[in-house]
């Protein structure tokens, strides 16, 4: 069996048991008032498990195969012949950004993040670049603090953060 179609089976186990947590365990202690609303808090987690199961099978009965060879594909014995130093350093940053979300500040580290990785795959419109890394991360801490009510430190710790 090729690679995507174990990827796409170890996938598929744990969907199926997220699936069975969303569908039977997760309405279980709902308080009264919230077993007569439209949308109760594991309606998300349904239709994402339903989604992600639907896409798994796909991938293992091989509907998303084409004909022959495509010219994207991946060659593994020539792996060398990649970024593969580039795809490390991003995913260092990854790590990074996790390790500095409280000490920064959620706005600086993601703001940091979204420039230096823009950085590291070619951007250069530094201008653009900084305007809408900006943008983003306002946006999204607007999003989660104050439209879901999520309490997300914008400021690094010694701001009081």
């Amino acid at each position: 069996m090729a690679l995507d179609r174990w990827i796409a089976l170890i996938l598929l186990l744990i969907c199926t048991a997220y699936a069975y947590t969303a569908f039977f365990t997760m309405d279980a202690n709902l308080a009264p008032f919230m077993r007569r609303t439209p949308i109760w808090p594991s309606t998300f987690p349904k239709v994402l498990s339903v989604m992600a199961i639907i896409a798994c099978l796909s991938v293992l009965l091989g509907f998303e195969k084409s004909g022959g060879p495509k010219d994207g594909e991946i060659d593994y014995t020539r792996l060398t012949d990649y970024k593969l130093g580039q795809a490390l350093f991003l995913l260092g940053l990854m790590v990074a950004y996790a390790l500095l979300l409280r000490p920064l500040g959620f706005l600086l580290a993601t703001g940091s993040f979204l420039i230096f990785g823009a950085l590291l795959l070619g951007e250069r419109r530094y201008v653009t670049l900084i305007a809408v890394a900006v943008v983003a991360a306002g946006s999204v801490w607007y999003l989660v603090q104050e439209v879901l009510g999520i309490f997300l430190s914008p400021w690094p710790m010694m701001m009081g953060g």
